[in-house]
């Protein structure tokens, strides 16, 4: 879509933003990210001050939050609603979770130290970039799915069960079930691992 089109479009920037289109950070979604930061702060000190009171406010952060799920601060997010995380995953300290588009982080889950998540995305072409669109692509982890610390997963990838990412690698395109994936950009080095 061209900067003309967008000026076309009736919707809001959120409604286009939800939708996968191409979109202007606007005051109304500023406003869902301050949201988020103040909750993802208010969590981070939650765990400090009141353990007990932890899970809630990361519950009032997250869209999804499965039994057991286990997050350490701190947690970076654009607007936090559109992540969903399955029961029982861990998340180690400084994940990076820009869900502009949703991230679905399935059960049993390990994700290592500073790992990023990065939905969003920006023209290529330099007037529209310009103009500040941008717009996103999902991110779903399976099942069972380990990212090594400091894997950083590009817009629209899909990892699929039991899938062993390596620390440091960058994936920029799906990768299977039961396979281990490391490097830049990240590439099977073993299939059919164990279940």
């Amino acid at each position: 879509m061209s900067v003309e089109n967008t000026a076309e479009d009736t919707r809001t920037q959120r409604e286009r933003m939800l939708a996968g289109d191409l979109y202007v950070a606007d005051p109304e979604i500023a406003q869902d990210v301050q949201r988020a930061h103040r909750l993802a702060d208010a969590y981070a000190r939650a765990v400090l001050d009141d353990p007990a009171g932890a899970r809630a406010v990361l519950a009032e952060l997250v869209g999804h939050l499965g039994e057991g799920a286990e997050v350490r601060p701190p947690l970076y997010v654009d607007l936090g609603s559109r992540i969903s995380l399955g029961a029982r995953t861990f998340v180690n300290f400084g994940l990076t979770a820009l869900d502009v588009a949703p991230i679905t982080i399935g059960e049993d889950c390990l994700i290592g130290p500073h790992v990023q998540l990065l939905t969003p995305t920006h023209p290529v072409d330099p007037e529209p970039r310009r103009a500040k669109l941008e717009a996103a692509r999902p991110i779903t982890l399976g099942d069972n799915v380990w990212l090594g610390g400091g894997v950083v997963v590009c817009p629209g990838v899909t990892i699929g069960d039991n899938t062993v990412v390596g620390a440091g690698s960058v994936v920029t395109r799906d990768l299977p079930a039961n396979v281990v994936a490391v490097g830049n950009p990240a590439r099977v080095v073993r299939e059919d691992i164990d279940r």
